[in-house]
């Protein structure tokens, strides 16, 4: 048996966090590599590398799916097929929140479900922390997790490196009846604002990070994951206010597991009282009663504001 040094760190207690309260959308089944969902009226199926088992549903079930996403030979490229008339866009809620869905070459249709569970702990920091928070969300998308900080009472600064996710965040503010809530729309390198921010003395109470596996941002910056994270992590700790309330970081599709994530938030969090959790972001199938894993997470809270 190995005897640690007092400074080393401890092992993570990694969790499992669902998001239950969705009735617009439901996890109907999956496997054979693909996942069956209901996004509002329409039944669609798309590929799911985690589903490895096989499905629980009947074929009619699948079957009576309206569209299917399929695939080429590039990552996430590929296009739907359309056995049922589908409206190009229709809308969706989430609790209090109300915004566009459409299906997309990119497979994502302008939500993630499971994510819903960060919406509501972020929103739950912002409460507890009973004065002003001021929020960054970076690789912002269509604008949900800001919706919903805005909602709790942060003033939130968006930023995303795609002119059009932005414009459609921006459509969700209005369907939401958001609009008179202070948001800031950037469109950006994250990386790039993250060091303006720094040098302009800016400060934020909550960081939401939810980088994707690669990306390029307005004029033509690349990101990847495992070679700018880190960077990333060490600027966003530069524009930390002295007393922070939260820190959230997700990752999808990239070959890490919760752990990494867990040390990397503890590192770039040193210092500050408070408490580091992480695990998998998590769906229920309706059909099996399955777990499956679409995403890891970390997140850090000041430890008198909220348990995690």
């Amino acid at each position: 048996m190995v005897s640690l040094p007092k400074t080393a760190a401890s092992a993570p207690d990694l969790q499992l966090v669902q998001s239950p309260d969705w009735t617009d959308y439901e996890l109907l089944d999956s496997g054979d590599g693909e996942k069956l969902e209901r996004y509002g009226p329409y039944r669609l199926i798309r590929p799911e590398v985690e589903a490895i088992w096989k499905r629980a549903l009947p074929v009619s079930e699948w079957d009576a799916a309206h569209a299917v996403f399929q695939p080429t030979g590039e990552e996430h490229g590929g296009h739907w097929q359309y056995r049922r008339t589908v409206e190009p866009r229709w809308k969706m809620s989430y609790k209090n929140l109300r915004f566009w869905v459409q299906p997309s070459a990119s497979r994502h249709l302008g939500v993630f479900p499971e994510q819903a569970s960060q919406w509501d702990w972020t929103a739950q920091q912002i409460r507890a922390a009973s004065r002003p928070v001021r929020v960054l969300n970076l690789f912002g998308y269509t604008g949900l997790a800001s919706l919903a900080a805005a909602q709790a009472g942060a003033q939130v600064t968006h930023v995303d490196a795609s002119k059009k996710v932005i414009g459609w965040a921006r459509e969700n503010q209005d369907l939401a009846g958001l609009s008179d809530l202070p948001i800031r729309w950037i469109l950006d390198d994250a990386l790039k604002f993250v060091r303006r921010e720094a040098r302009r003395g800016a400060r934020y109470e909550g960081l939401i990070l939810d980088p994707p596996k690669f990306g390029r941002g307005p004029k033509g910056e690349v990101w990847e994951f495992y070679k700018l994270l880190p960077a990333l992590l060490s600027d966003c700790r530069a524009i930390l206010s002295d007393r922070p309330v939260f820190v959230v970081l997700t990752a999808y599709a990239v070959k890490a597991s919760a752990v990494t994530l867990h040390y990397a938030l503890e590192e770039m969090l040193h210092g500050h009282s408070g408490l580091v959790t992480s695990g998998e972001v998590v769906l229920t199938e309706r059909s099996a009663g399955r777990l499956l894993s679409l995403a890891i997470f970390s997140r850090w809270n000041f430890i008198n504001r909220i348990i995690p």
